[in-house]
């Protein structure tokens, strides 16, 4: 998926290309939630689980069901913030629908709709024109959700298993070491 500065990639998966030196973002796959050229984007990491629950992180406060819910590092901004987010896949429309910044009392309902909800520590985010910068840097590799980033049982491996079904060239990009020049 090539970037045409006029299209918005809101509701796209951002891929870390193999040689993205950033640590904050090495083998990551992000959600864009949002994205203009004009105001930027932001979105969520959606293959760094913390290993923690809500209840893990705010032991005194009264969760209700929310306290289960397993947090991810959604970035390396205002890492100080819990948000959460409802994520919805559409057989139909074959889409990712994700509701972001939601109240605790949102939240719970979207649990009860039946809709998946993740607890992010953090985001990341872009200002005007930075990502439209990266992606002609070929620092991301974008392209539209897969029903596998809802599904996948093993997270760290969501990166290469997304790359690899997107053809022979990205299936190459997918089995890179993770340091070259380490080999």
């Amino acid at each position: 998926m090539s970037l045409d500065v006029a299209t918005s990639l809101r509701g796209s998966l951002l891929l870390a290309a193999p040689l993205l030196s950033d640590p904050n973002f090495s083998r990551t796959v992000l959600y864009l939630a949002a994205h203009s050229e004009k105001d930027g984007a932001f979105g969520y990491i959606l293959n760094r689980p913390l290993d923690k629950t809500v209840s893990e992180l705010l032991p005194t406060e009264d969760m209700g069901r929310l306290a289960r819910i397993p947090v991810f590092l959604g970035g390396p901004v205002a890492t100080d913030k819990l948000s959460f987010a409802s994520m919805q896949w559409s057989n139909k429309k074959n889409t990712l629908k994700c509701q972001t910044h939601l109240s605790v009392d949102d939240a719970l309902y979207e649990l009860d709709m039946g809709h998946e909800v993740r607890a992010f520590v953090g985001y990341s985010g872009w200002s005007e024109g930075q990502l439209e910068g990266e992606m002609k840097h070929r620092s991301w590799i974008a392209t539209p959700p897969k029903p596998i980033v809802m599904t996948s049982g093993d997270l760290t491996t969501l990166w290469s298993d997304i790359l690899e079904k997107m053809g022979p060239r990205y299936d190459l990009m997918s089995r890179m070491p993770e340091k070259p020049g380490m080999n």
